[in-house]
């Protein structure tokens, strides 16, 4: 039964003056991955998604703000008698994953949601994992072991990768491998025993995060993820492939917010003249999540066996006139990296939130 059908699209309705605390709660709860916002009369205003949130608190709002500047007044609904297959064609169209079912007096009374009537249907997007790198840090549990085979409760972090991929729609996988890449090759074949689709880019030396893509011998003809695969998070991909998409974006970044407290108060000067003070400021900015969607024209930037980062892929795309924007999670994130975010990725998977 669909949600729009058994009415649990009612969990996704608040009202106008709700705080963005209480929003990033509703779409944690409901698992709708939208909001709908309705006037106190519960008159239909607009929608809110990951999307609106993430631009939100990059202009600054906090969990405390108000709703009401991150409201997508603009949102497309559609009538009670559009049918499942003109309201799947029109969200895959547009990359939108929900559609709000307005009568005529523009109260909701339904919800589509594009993955449910999907159903068994795959997305046709190319998802490349980054498997190659030697994970030094690591050291000794990469000394005979490549870092996304390190196993996090009974299976190895690349499994749980795909795993979550694939229940997101996605079927066809490419990793790159170098460092003990045999390794994965063996364990993961072609990828029949997870019923998805997997090959590889074998690197002869290390390309860096993005010059292994340019290894690709059948260029994407539509958009497509990149993921390191030393990263463990609840992110949801379809949304930030339907985010890069509405954005126009030739290469979009996934960033997380860091926050650092200054441990000792700050004199503020102009020269030697005290201008003010600031116990303790903490200090706020955005770090590369390694996720990303590109378009196919950004491999136009990728050279024939040249190592290139991805960030140097983002120079490159934004010197050539192409748009980046950034997607801020907001979703549990983790970089295996060192042995202490081994251990606390092996706590995560203990409590089952892999």
């Amino acid at each position: 039964m669909q949600k729009s059908e058994s009415k649990v699209w009612r969990s996704a309705l608040v009202f106008s003056d709700s705080t963005l605390q209480k929003v990033i709660q509703n779409l944690n709860d409901s698992g709708l991955q939208i909001v709908l916002a309705i006037s106190s009369e519960e008159v239909f205003l607009g929608t809110i998604t990951d999307g609106d949130i993430r631009r939100g608190l990059l202009r600054g709002l906090d969990m405390n703000s108000s709703i009401d500047s991150i409201i997508n007044r603009e949102a497309m609904v559609a009538p009670s008698q559009i049918s499942r297959e003109a309201a799947k064609d029109l969200m895959w169209t547009n990359g939108i994953n929900a559609l709000p079912i307005l009568n005529a007096s523009r109260q909701v009374v339904g919800l589509h949601i594009l993955n449910e009537l999907l159903e068994t249907d795959q997305r046709p997007n190319l998802m490349i994992i980054m498997a190659g790198g030697e994970g030094a840090r690591l050291r000794p549990y990469t000394e005979n072991c490549p870092k996304p085979m390190l196993p996090l409760g009974d299976k190895p972090m690349l499994e749980h990768i795909i795993e979550r991929a694939k229940a997101q729609g996605f079927k066809h996988f490419l990793l790159s491998i170098y460092y003990l890449g045999h390794m994965i090759e063996d364990y993961f074949g072609d990828g029949s025993q997870w019923q998805v689709q997997i090959e590889y880019l074998r690197e002869d030396t290390p390309l860096g995060t993005a010059g292994a893509i340019g290894l690709m011998v059948d260029r994407p003809k539509i958009p497509f993820l990149v993921t390191n695969g030393d990263v463990i998070t609840d992110i949801d991909y379809g949304e930030l492939l339907g985010f890069h998409i509405r954005q126009g974006a030739t290469a979009t970044m996934a960033v997380r917010a860091h926050e650092w407290q200054h441990p000792f108060g700050v004199v503020q000067t102009d020269g030697i003249d005290i201008l003010g003070f600031e116990e303790k400021p903490i200090s706020r900015s955005y770090i590369n999540a390694g996720v990303y969607a590109l378009d196919p024209d950004a491999l136009d930037l990728l050279y024939d066996y040249n190592h290139c980062d991805m960030p140097t892929l983002f120079e490159r795309i934004k010197n050539n006139r192409g748009r980046t924007v950034a997607y801020p999670m907001h979703e549990p994130w983790l970089d295996v990296g060192r042995p202490d975010d081994l251990i606390e990725a092996h706590k995560e998977a203990s409590r089952k939130l892999l």
